[in-house]
This record gives C-alpha cells, sequence and structure tokens, in this order.
C-alpha cells in the first residue's frame, strides 16, 4: 500500500496527503503524518504555489552544500585549536529552521515559509538556529483524537447541512405547488366573476326589454280604451223593430262583423289560465311576451291550439292574430319546445 493510500485510510483529506508528502520530501509515513498534525488547522496552497514550494525545496540542498564548502579550508588553515574552535563556532551559527519575524513562528524550510506567506500575508523571515521539535508520541495521539473529533464534527455539520436543504427544497417544492394553487383558484375566480358578469348583463338586458314590452302593451291598451271613448257617444242607437214588422225570414246570415279585438286565454303548463284582450293586428309574438311577463318564464316554450290542432311555427310569431283565425277569441295552449 502506498503512503499516499495509508494516510488516507487514517481519515487524512488526499490533497493534504499529498501535500505533506511533498513538504516533507516523500520521506515516509510517519514524517508526512507529523506534518499533517502539525499543520492540522492550516489551509495548503493553490497547485502553482505547490509547485513552486517543490523547486525552493530542491534547490535548497545545493544551497546549503554551497555554504558549507568553506568550512574545511578555514580549518586547515589554523592549527588544531584553532581548527577545533573554529569548527564549533560553525556548528552554532549554523541555521537549523526558519522563523517569521512578523508572528514568531518557527518553520522547518521554504515550503512551509511560503505556505505560511500565503495564508497570512506576512513578508519578514529569517534564519534560526531554532530546532523545530518533532511531536511526541502522546502529542501525536492527541493531534490524531482532535483530528477524529474534528473530522466527525464535520461529517455531522455536513449532515445538518444535508438536512437543513433537504428541507428548504421541500418548502421551496410545497410553496410552488400552493403558488400554483392559488394562481390557478385566482385565474377560476376571474373567469367565474367574467360569467357572473355576463349573466348579469344579460338578465338587465331582458329586463329592460321585457319592461319596453310592457309599456308598448300598456301604450297599445291606452290607445285602445281612446279610441272605444272617442266611438262610444258616436254610435247611434239601434232602431227598435215593432211588432207588426214582419221578422226576417229564417236562415238568412247577418253580415260579418268588423272585430278590432280578440280575446285571447292561454293555458299554462301547470294547468293555470291568464286571459288578456290583444288588438287583433297585434302579432303572436306580443302572447308570447305578454306570457313572458307574466310568468317570468325564461326558457324558450311554443304555443299551439287543440281545435284545430295547431303548433305555431317560428314564422307565424310575426303574423297578426285576425291573420292566424284567432279573432274574436281563442284558447291557446304553452307546451315546450320541441329538441
Amino acid at each position: 500500500m502506498s503512503d499516499v493510500q495509508t494516510l488516507v485510510d487514517m481519515g487524512f483529506p488526499r490533497e493534504r496527503v499529498e501535500y505533506a508528502l511533498q513538504v516533507t520530501g516523500s520521506k515516509g509515513v510517519e514524517p508526512a503524518m507529523e506534518w499533517l498534525l502539525a499543520h492540522i488547522d492550516e489551509e495548503i496552497p493553490s497547485a502553482g504555489l505547490r509547485e513552486a514550494a517543490g523547486g525552493e525545496a530542491a534547490a535548497a540542498p545545493s544551497a546549503s552544500g554551497d555554504e558549507s564548502a568553506p568550512a574545511p579550508s578555514s580549518s586547515s588553515g589554523g592549527g588544531g585549536a584553532e581548527g577545533g574552535t573554529g569548527e564549533k563556532s560553525g556548528e552554532s551559527t549554523v541555521a537549523k529552521s526558519l522563523k517569521c519575524d512578523d508572528c514568531g513562528k518557527v518553520l522547518k524550510d521554504h515550503s512551509e515559509v511560503e505556505y505560511h506567506a500565503a495564508k497570512t500575508g506576512h513578508s519578514n523571515f529569517s534564519e534560526s538556529t531554532e530546532e523545530k521539535k518533532p511531536l511526541t508520541e502522546e502529542e501525536k495521539r492527541l493531534q490524531l483524537a482532535v483530528i477524529e473529533e474534528k473530522l466527525k464534527q464535520k461529517r455531522i455539520e455536513r449532515e445538518e447541512r444535508e438536512k437543513v436543504d433537504a428541507l428548504e427544497r421541500e418548502r421551496n417544492r410545497i410553496r410552488s405547488g400552493k403558488d400554483m394553487t392559488e394562481a390557478k383558484r385566482r385565474m377560476e375566480e376571474i373567469e367565474m366573476k367574467k360569467i357572473v358578469d355576463q349573466r348579469k348583463r344579460e338578465k338587465e338586458e331582458e329586463k329592460v326589454a321585457r319592461d319596453r314590452v310592457r309599456a308598448q302593451i300598456e301604450a297599445d291598451k291606452a290607445a285602445r280604451k281612446a279610441r272605444e271613448n272617442k266611438e262610444t257617444p258616436n254610435k247611434e242607437p239601434a232602431p227598435s223593430v215593432s211588432s207588426t214588422t214582419v221578422s226576417s225570414p229564417t236562415g238568412v246570415k247577418s253580415p260579418p262583423r268588423d272585430y278590432t279585438e280578440t280575446r285571447i286565454q292561454v293555458r299554462l303548463q301547470d294547468g293555470s289560465t291568464l286571459t288578456e284582450t290583444f288588438n287583433v293586428k297585434e302579432q303572436l309574438s306580443a302572447v308570447r311576451v305578454f306570457i313572458q311577463v307574466k310568468t317570468g318564464i325564461e326558457t324558450p316554450f311554443s304555443l299551439m291550439t287543440t281545435f284545430p290542432r295547431k303548433l305555431y311555427a317560428e314564422e307565424d310569431y310575426e303574423k297578426p292574430l285576425e291573420v292566424l283565425g284567432l279573432v274574436p277569441s281563442a284558447v291557446i295552449t304553452m307546451t315546450k319546445t320541441a329538441a
């Protein structure tokens, strides 16, 4: 099993594991784990910064080799005692780490310097003789416990976020469904209001039409009465027939009268009757309007006579009553319109 997979199995993210192995020079699982535990709260740099860090880490050994080259010449130039003193002085001044002058944090190599600079924005660093101590076994266990606890906490937080997101999605779905239902209900209400308003207008128009017909009927009645009142005084009294006058022979018919009015009796569908006097010149449609006004019936209906039996067609309603033979009186039956 590779070092990367080993550390991933321990619970570390693969990206941090790869960066830890790069920082520690791929020296094995233990150094990488120590670095991960020591920098658990730090963010790792981007891919570009990792490549730069790798390049500087590769250049670091050559630089340190060049600095240590003059040491043998100084020892060979002097005596044994002087050489020993110079060697000790050289060892005491060798840089073992790098230190951030802004915050005082000790960093192991240039890779950590690059990472620290990218994270904090600090730019002042210097070499330090202080050696960064590795973690003890107890510290490693504690760090591992902290990591496990943090991973557990993050897992719980992720699950909570997923629950909240799922709940929010469900709320949005319900809200969307309610909005659609409400919009549909409003549209139905608008359509129903339009239908009611249209029906109301139609009823008002029908009422106006009935009132107009009723007024016309009343006006016709008043005109007939006025004509009758004018004609009554001008009528001469019929001459009395004396007892000596010879009666007219049997079988001689009197000349037909010129009727101006006719008495119409209407039998309704419920068995009740309506009676009204009409001018013989009025059309049969006036009788139908009279029935509608008196009964309030709005459904279509037809008229017919029984003796002789005749069902009036639509064109008959435009004909005068005298033309239809409904003079001087007639009985008309109201019936349903044939489908």
